[in-house]
């Protein structure tokens, strides 16, 4: 019989509690401790979510004296670098919830950390999982576009401006960038298998998020509810992307990849002032294209599937704990989503195009 995997969980807010649900549908998982920085805190949510047997620590590096095979980082963004390399450095796997870091250099030391210990570090990307994104991916890469040369990706909420500790920059780093962002970025770029980023030239703005009106903490907001920018990527591709908690419209359009041969449109699933990025799931793909000389569009087979996305991400990285597999979506690939937002927030600061350069791994 197959040993028990042994979880630990860093971090005890609303995102811990999908890991533990996640962890505790494994029959071959036991979440055996549980730290956070606020005294008690833990402990409460050992007892909220059933963990039976799971220590409670105060301080992470406590937990990490435990023998775990692996564990869950799900801090504040600010706390996602120092948890990740103390783990990795205890000789621990780990899954940190996205976005990886604040900084590039951050996510560089996250990587080189993981690579020098030898252990798994991923990153908790769950729309991965949906297999409509499995299938954009396949068509991208499948040459039939052509030659790419123009991305359009991102998306904004009507009304979707969180609170807490994601609208303070001490300890997100970042707000909607970060935030939803990361997840526009990476459906783009993973399905153009992670290009490097060049150049960047971005705006940002917090409107609404320090606006009484629409913000009932708008006195503590200092992170961006808005950003914009043109990246441009090897290969001689250039990627718009746009992303915004909030705004006056419906939508700011669909995920499209310009091809020399054909084109193809994603629209993210889901109606209402929440939707429109994609943390979700696709509503529609279609492919442009001109056949016989006529202008054609064929909507592709989107899956309406009953797949638990962030479910999946989870187990993954048990998979992978238990079978020796490499990390599922590895921190090395991620540094490059990271180095976007790092470029786009520099940018926006300097009101200037910045140049992105990532140091070796």
């Amino acid at each position: 019989m197959a040993a028990t995997i042994q979880i630990g969980i860093i971090g005890s807010g609303g995102i811990a509690g999908a890991h533990a649900g996640a962890y505790k549908q494994m029959t071959d998982v036991e979440v055996k401790a549980v730290a956070d920085v606020i005294p008690g805190k833990a402990a409460e949510f050992i007892a909220r979510h059933g963990l039976t047997g799971a220590q409670a620590f105060d301080d992470h590096n406590k937990l990490l004296e435990v023998a775990l095979d692996g564990v869950s980082v799900c801090t504040p963004n600010v706390a996602h670098h120092r948890t990740s390399i103390d783990a990795l450095e205890a000789g621990k796997n780990v899954l940190t919830e996205k976005p990886m870091a604040v900084t590039l250099q951050q996510a560089v030391e996250m990587a080189r950390a993981a690579k020098r210990a030898g252990k798994i570090l991923t990153v908790g990307f769950q729309p991965r999982y949906d297999p409509n994104m499995v299938m954009v991916k396949r068509v991208v890469q499948s040459g039939q576009l052509g030659k790419i040369y123009y991305v359009e990706t991102g998306g904004g909420r009507r009304r979707g401006m969180p609170g807490g500790t994601f609208i303070r920059k001490d300890l997100a780093g970042a707000g909607a960038l970060a935030d939803i962002g990361c997840y526009s970025l990476d459906m783009a770029l993973n399905a153009l298998d992670y290009p490097k980023p060049l150049t960047v030239s971005a705006y940002a703005s917090n409107y609404f998020g320090t606006s009484p009106k629409y913000h009932g903490e708008s006195a503590k907001f200092d992170v961006e509810d808005f950003g914009v920018a043109l990246v441009r990527l090897e290969g001689g591709i250039v990627l718009n992307f746009k992303i915004s908690w909030a705004m006056h419209m419906d939508t700011l359009g669909a995920t499209m990849f310009l091809g020399t041969d054909a084109g193809l449109k994603v629209t993210p699933a889901g109606s209402g002032p929440w939707s429109g990025v994609w943390d979700g799931g696709v509503g529609s793909v279609t492919l442009y294209h001109d056949l016989l000389g006529m202008h054609t569009e064929s909507p592709l087979p989107v899956q309406r599937h009953n797949v638990q996305i962030f479910y999946e991400k989870v187990r993954d990285f048990v998979v992978a704990i238990r079978d020796g597999k490499p990390a599922p979506i590895p921190g090395e690939q991620i540094v490059r989503n990271q180095a976007v937002i790092d470029g786009l927030l520099r940018s926006a600061a300097e009101g200037r195009e910045v140049a992105i350069e990532i140091p070796a791994i």
